[in-house]
């Protein structure tokens, strides 16, 4: 895995967070649209870090 793919997974880590936290925020103001974008930014997060894993 060269340094690329790394930033790559690390940034799909971190989208995953963001959108986890998003989720969180959503649930505790009782805002669905929000946890609904957060559940969609823990997707593509996930979607960046198996792309990142396939490349090696």
């Amino acid at each position: 895995m060269n340094m690329t793919d790394e930033v790559e997974k690390l940034k799909g880590k971190g989208q995953n967070i963001k959108g986890h936290i998003r989720e969180e925020i959503g649930k505790v103001t009782n805002n669905k649209s929000e946890q609904v974008k957060g559940k969609i930014e823990q997707a593509e997060g996930d979607a960046q870090e198996r792309r990142a894993k396939r490349k090696v």
